[in-house]
């Protein structure tokens, strides 16, 4: 899946409790991809309003690193 992500698709991405604040899936949209190596990739997400607004508006902006954790919408 992760070929197919490309900067400005929408996509959910998995917060795991231990980093957020509510474990889940939450929206927003593919900003940037920094590559990591020849098979991996850092996927730059900006969180929707709405998310940033439920979790305080500090982060608007995430790096994911496994492909897993996001989903396109």
């Amino acid at each position: 899946m992760s070929a197919d992500i490309l900067i400005g698709d929408r996509v959910e991405v998995y917060l795991d409790s231990k980093f957020w604040e509510s474990e889940g899936w939450f929206p927003g949209i593919i900003s940037r991809i920094d590559p990591y190596s020849n098979h991996r990739n850092f996927y730059w997400v900006e969180l929707d309003l709405e998310v940033r607004a439920a979790q305080g508006g500090m982060t608007h902006l995430i790096s994911v690193f496994n492909p897993k954790n996001i989903r396109k919408i």
